[in-house]
């Protein structure tokens, strides 16, 4: 296929900013502090980074990582590797060098963009031919590296900024993004320019984003869920995006105020914090027309009395990195009728309730929930079992289980594996377990979720010792903190004499979850 042919009807997400700067030339795309972007500026932008990205040799098939928080910087980025055709591998900051290090050596990352705040973190990994720091580093102090290192700005300021052109085909590789599995290793989920660009598409759909939107980006653009959940779609629907760095509430009041934010994106803790903030009635809150949450339903208390507030529409999405991410929205209409639902499927995406026989079943009968929808994964990186153990019986299999009721709304039962949303981000509990393991007088250890006010899910370890006696919750704690990234840290360590186990020698972690189910509960009456 020759390039202008391929130019003619490409899928490629980097063409989302093209036309939006064609569109709305002139409206300010991007927020931060006292940065204002044009859409124009910014398109212009991303193809000045994206030819400095070709010309240190990063070149469309290569995988660039970064590591950042909420930036610019990290929307240039995203969208210079979507044009240059190269797959980009966002990491979590929150993880630890070592874990950093297993995700580049997996991933195959030729070049990083890292921020100068996080380069400690940064291993010596061989597969890495080039770094690129934003803002001041001072390389003298970069030590046992072996690759060359850039600044960002002197890295584009000289490149033309003409479109990029460049042969991208639909089902090219976009994003490579790491979602903690059962195991102790993440997996790496390949998610193509059309499964990026449909999701993109359908979730602007579905929430009727439009140019007059200005939303605020609050949570971590590393995850799925405020970068294609959100962001893209707004760029798309060219409106504005309004960047934080993290989630702070008087700050985050501040800035609706002030720039007539008419959409924000939290978790249902963040939603409860704003609620019971002193300082709320200080501040207007009426620009506001649309409040998503994810990861977790809200309680119906909690839910009627958002709505008196904000007097806006909630709205839920609901689906996994492997489906880019949305697979369903729980719509406002919904909201106060069908209270603890997920929804029903997005735009794009088919959804079915499959058995153990890969039989699709009916309504209000429970089983695993599945997909089909061009939004889907491409597969797991490196890993064609998994892959084509999501894949049976032609459909994509999630790993959680629910039902659709009568109306056919989507309900989430339960999650098929042992996996815990703690603040709205994946941990598996295998992979604490394993730490958790190294102290020497642990026989036995179980990592689950338990209910909590402000996590949602607190992950819990229950251990076991060899001598009978009470391991020190502290020893544990610290011992993790040494191994794992701080949001992957057991809230509470119980030590008991025996756990509930299967007649082939397996913890059964649902009596165990079922038994402490109050556990914080208890903890927050008692205060």
């Amino acid at each position: 296929m020759s390039l202008d042919y391929n130019l003619i009807h490409r899928v490629n997400m980097g063409d989302i900013l093209k036309r939006s700067s064609k569109r709305y030339p002139n409206k300010i795309a991007v927020i931060e502090g006292d940065k204002r972007v044009s859409y124009l500026g910014l398109n212009k932008w991303v193809n000045k980074v994206a030819r400095g990205f070709q010309s240190i040799g990063i070149v469309k098939g290569d995988r660039l990582s970064i590591l950042s928080s909420n930036s610019i910087e990290f929307i240039l980025t995203y969208f210079a590797c979507a044009k240059a055709g190269i797959t980009i591998v966002p990491i979590n900051t929150g993880l630890l060098s070592n874990e950093i290090e297993y995700i580049l050596k997996d991933s195959n990352c030729k070049a990083v963009v890292v921020e100068d705040s996080l380069l400690d973190l940064l291993p010596a990994s061989e597969s890495l031919k080039e770094v690129i720091v934003i803002g001041d580093y001072d390389t003298s102090k970069i030590t046992n590296h072996n690759q060359r290192f850039h600044g960002w700005e002197p890295l584009w300021s000289a490149e033309d900024d003409s479109e990029v052109l460049c042969e991208v085909n639909d089902r090219d590789l976009m994003q490579c993004l790491y979602t903690s599995g059962t195991t102790s290793n993440p997996k790496g989920v390949m998610s193509s320019h059309t499964a990026v660009y449909f999701n993109t598409l359908g979730t602007a759909f579905d929430l009727k984003f439009t140019d007059q939107d200005i939303s605020i980006a609050m949570l971590p653009f590393f995850h799925t869920a405020q970068l294609n959940a959100i962001s893209t779609p707004v760029f798309l629907a060219g409106g504005t995006t309004i960047i934080m760095k993290k989630f702070e509430p008087v700050t985050l009041m501040s800035l609706i105020e002030k720039e007539k934010a008419t959409q924000i994106f939290g978790l249902p803790m963040m939603y409860r914090t704003l609620l019971d903030h002193p300082k709320r009635v200080d501040y207007d809150l009426t620009s506001l027309r649309l409040c998503v949450y994810a990861m977790a339903p809200m309680p119906d208390y909690e839910l009627q009395r958002a709505h008196n507030v904000f007097k806006c529409d909630f709205a839920l999405l609901f689906g996994q990195t492997e489906m880019a991410p949305v697979a369903t929205v729980f719509r406002p209409e919904h909201q106060l009728i069908k209270s603890g639902a997920v929804g029903t499927p997005a735009v794009n995406v088919e959804v079915g309730i499959m058995n153990e026989m890969g039989e699709i079943l009916g309504e209000n009968e429970v089983g695993e929930i599945v997909y089909r929808s061009p939004q889907t994964m491409e597969g797991y990186l490196n890993d064609t079992q998994k892959t084509d153990e999501a894949f049976a019986n032609g459909w994509f299999h999630s790993g959680d289980y629910g039902y659709f009721d009568e109306d056919s709304i989507l309900w989430f039962a339960d999650r098929k594996k042992d996996m815990v949303k703690t603040g709205g981000v994946n941990v598996s509990s295998i992979e604490v377990e394993k730490s958790i393991f190294h102290h020497p007088n642990v026989l036995n250890v179980a990592v689950v979720g338990l209910p909590h006010e402000h996590w949602t899910e607190a992950l819990t370890a229950f251990v076991i010792s060899k001598n009978n006696e009470e391991i020190p919750e502290e020893e544990i704690i610290q011992l993790c903190k040494q191994q794992l990234g701080g949001y992957k840290i057991p809230k509470k360590v119980i030590t008991l004499k025996k756990f509930p186990m299967t007649s082939s020698g397996k913890i059964q972690k649902h009596i165990l979850r079922n038994e402490h189910i109050n556990l914080f509960e208890q903890e927050t009456i008692k205060k």
